[in-house]
């Protein structure tokens, strides 16, 4: 059952703060993401690939999908057509693949870096040194990877009651993420999102420079 009222609590404040809310439906039917877009909301995110192309096939076309979940290089070409953001690309042969798959398609497709900043090595990332090594390939063969556009990272922090540790976490990705916004790898009109926060640690998220959260239980309930 959706949420209403916590929806339009967060989207008045999200809007005032220039904060994208991606609502979090994965597992959840084709008719509560409905009831959300009948109020307003565009922006909706999935990590299964079966399941985000189901959903596509049936809801309204200026949906914006988001694939937040770990994407494998042999799935990208079936979300190639439609997704509007990639949020979680971890290697440079990702990164190829996307690019590909967009050729195909005749589209660019927009990705985030995803950066590993929590303490569980269950999460999946890259660290500073690893992105600045993917960013050198990127910028050396940025005339072949014209289909793909790293528009800013992505990061989740270690699941944890002590707010101060997921305040350093998020506050090392969002220093990150102003360091490389003044380098030469980007151009300043498009490197823009800095994606941090769901459900349980957003207020901090957005608080550190998050412009981008993922919210699902609070507006969807408890999977």
């Amino acid at each position: 059952m959706v949420n209403k009222v916590v929806w339009q609590q967060l989207t008045d404040v999200f809007n005032s703060k220039g904060v994208t809310l991606v609502a979090v439906s994965k597992t959840k039917p084709a008719g509560d993401i409905k009831e959300l877009y009948d109020l307003g909301q565009r922006h909706f995110g999935e990590n299964y690939v079966q399941e985000l192309m189901e959903k596509q096939a049936t809801l309204p076309r200026d949906i914006h999908w988001h694939y937040i979940g770990h994407l494998q290089s042999n799935k990208v070409k079936d979300i190639a057509p439609f997704v509007h953001l990639i949020h979680a690309v971890d290697s440079f042969k990702l990164l190829v693949e996307i690019n590909k798959q967009a050729m195909k398609n005749g589209r660019t497709i927009d990705v985030l870096l995803q950066m590993h900043i929590a303490d569980e090595e269950t999460k999946f990332g890259l660290d500073e040194k690893e992105i600045i090594s993917l960013l050198d390939y990127y910028e050396a063969q940025k005339e072949t990877l014209t289909n793909v556009r790293i528009c800013g990272l992505m990061g989740m922090a270690t699941f944890t009651d002590n707010h101060e540790k997921i305040r350093a976490e998020f506050a090392q990705l969002h220093n990150f993420f102003k360091f490389l916004a003044g380098t030469s790898f980007f151009g300043k009109d498009y490197f823009s999102i800095c994606s941090m926060g769901m459900s349980a640690d957003y207020e901090i998220a957005v608080a550190e420079g998050s412009n981008m959260v993922r919210i699902g239980s609070m507006l969807f309930g408890s999977r």
